[in-house]
């Protein structure tokens, strides 16, 4: 059986993803003064008191607005409802009872789902008289915290132990983990719900939809994945409010605790500086890399891409033509399957180590070949070589001056691997040793 589920309830501002924070002990969901900025649901796994559950963090609730982004939340709070062993019901303390608190203890009434009452923002122990006011909502004793402050927290998780079924599964594995990234509208969220085939992300046509890094665990054949939703990355010129330049940050922490970033491009656009700059970022990371191409149908009929549409893709994101190129679209389901294969493949890519006999006949036969240029009378000469590292494979070459090395030939010597060994998709680093011939 799964872990036992906490959902985390609440209208919009009382400090949900606040307290979501305080239980896993991180900052995972961005919290700022503004109303409605979770918008996903968030999950984080919480051990206390020698026992494990998952927290979900959830969009302010509201009832009255229909816009379309909005009925998206609230579609999405009942799911988190529906999987729910217990829901922590959050209101706040400062500002009393609402019309929306009554509505929503309504609801959670007809899940028939446990429920404990949180009223959140109590930063004075001593002042907690407001509180009382919550027992007419009728869901018993409202546990007066301070989510900010951490106060009352301790004993906010006893009552919550107490409440959820016993566990004895093992946790699973991480397993292998992908950062889907992109410029924003370029279907990313799309992308993560056709893979799942359920409205596990909000998806709008608005750009900035999703501003969380946006988790999700399945199984393929096996093996565990788990997809990473980002916010789109915009370039920081254009980045006006620090809701932008929290999310922004938020996807560089994914790329950074990706194995894989899977970078989206939109077929109607093409690659623009933005993607460029992205695959800068990635790179920069060590991480491993698929290009994906999602929208192909609104420019093809065929789901498979075409050498000539890889070839434009390949020369416009130079540095990055180790990647595969993989033609998708969320809409219609095209190359998902795909999708998935090359993960794996690029997975075993990156963890891949090279025996140092293989490697050394590989870099003898290049120098062989093709002998390092000399400038100024000087030729840099390899002596032997060794790989150290893997995530990325990281080569160490001993030679007689690393200054007299070119970085082009560094590249011939990373195309004749790629020759060689299965690279496809992950970066390949070099580091320079001197050292006397033997």
């Amino acid at each position: 059986m799964p872990l036992p589920t906490i959902a985390i309830v609440g209208r919009p501002n009382v400090g949900k993803s606040s307290l979501f924070n305080r239980l896993l002990g991180k900052r995972i969901a961005i919290v700022d003064e503004t109303p409605g900025l979770t918008r996903d649901r968030l999950y984080g796994v919480c051990e206390w008191a020698g026992r494990r559950f998952q927290i979900v963090d959830t969009g302010g609730l509201t009832f009255a607005a229909e816009e379309p982004l909005l009925v998206q939340v609230r579609r999405q709070v009942e799911k988190a409802i529906e999987e729910a062993d217990l829901i922590l019901f959050v209101v706040d303390a400062k500002t009393g009872i609402s019309p929306e608190d009554t509505e929503i203890a309504q609801l959670l009434r007809e899940s028939h789902r446990p429920v404990l009452l949180v009223a959140n923002k109590v930063d004075n122990p001593a002042a907690t008289s407001s509180v009382y006011d919550f027992f007419s909502l009728g869901l018993g004793d409202p546990i007066p915290i301070s989510a900010l402050h951490g106060i009352g927290i301790d004993g906010l998780l006893e009552e919550a132990i107490a409440l959820l079924p016993e566990h004895t599964e093992e946790v699973p594995q991480e397993g292998i983990s992908v950062a889907i990234v992109g410029r924003p509208n370029v279907g990313k969220s799309s992308l993560v719900n056709a893979i799942l085939q359920e409205e596990r992300v909000i998806v709008d046509e608005s750009p900035g939809t999703t501003r969380d890094a946006v988790d999700t665990a399945l199984r393929l054949d096996g093996q565990r994945l788990v997809l990473i939703d980002t916010a789109g990355l915009k370039r920081k010129a254009r980045i006006t409010h620090d809701l932008e330049r929290y999310s922004m940050l938020r996807t560089l922490r994914a790329i950074e605790r990706a194995e894989i970033s899977a970078l989206l491009l939109d077929a109607s656009v093409g690659v623009t500086s933005q993607d460029r700059h992205i695959v800068g970022e990635i790179l920069s990371r060590g991480k491993a890399l698929i290009i994906v191409v999602n929208k192909w149908d609104l420019v093809s009929r065929s789901p498979k891409g075409t050498e000539a549409a890889i070839s434009q893709v390949r020369q416009e994101l130079r540095g990055a033509d180790f990647a595969p190129v993989l033609f998708v679209s969320a809409k219609k389901g095209w190359g998902l399957s795909e999708f998935f294969w090359t993960i794996f493949r690029v997975a075993q890519a990156y963890e891949t180590r090279i025996g140092t006999g293989p490697l050394n006949r590989v870099i003898e036969e290049a120098q062989s070949s093709y002998a390092p240029p000399a400038t100024s009378g000087r030729g840099v000469r390899i002596y032997y070589a060794t790989q150290p590292e893997t995530r990325p494979p990281t080569i160490v070459l001993f030679v007689n001056n690393p200054d007299w090395m070119p970085e082009q030939y560094l590249r011939y010597l990373e195309h004749r691997l790629r020759q060689a060994f299965p690279l496809e998709g992950t970066p390949i680093r070099f580091k320079l040793r001197a050292r006397r011939p033997r």
